[in-house]
């Protein structure tokens, strides 16, 4: 089972999920706006990668949070707390595969090797 997670507005998302079409690849998308994200699935990507890479600090969001919120997160905990607020500031899309994360960003080439 393929499941994605992000924001349906964010331009890497559309080129994400307009590759899994193309592909033919069946998926569940996750809208971080709509839905959210619970504690307990940041967790579970937290055992599989560091708060560092799961945290979008290139975007907006991320940015025009005050600086000591930022300076604020510096472990899973205070990083949990910030995402949960702040979805949009999660990377994306997040590609998980029967339950793994598989892959963060897009990137074909990448993308490619996970499913060929």
């Amino acid at each position: 089972m393929i499941k994605i997670y992000g924001i349906p507005s964010c331009d890497t998302m559309k080129k994400a999920t307009n590759w899994l079409k193309e592909n033919q690849l069946t998926y569940e998308f996750h809208d971080y706006k709509k839905q959210g994200i619970s504690s307990e699935k940041l967790n579970e990507w937290l055992v599989q990668m560091s708060w560092e890479t799961l945290i979008n600090r290139k975007g907006t969001t991320w940015k025009s949070l005050p600086e000591a919120t930022k300076l604020g997160v510096n472990n899973n905990e205070t990083a949990i707390e910030v995402l949960i607020e702040k979805t949009s500031a999660i990377r994306r899309p997040i590609l998980e595969v029967d339950g793994v994360v598989a892959g963060i960003g897009f990137e074909k080439e990448g993308w490619e090797k996970i499913f060929n």
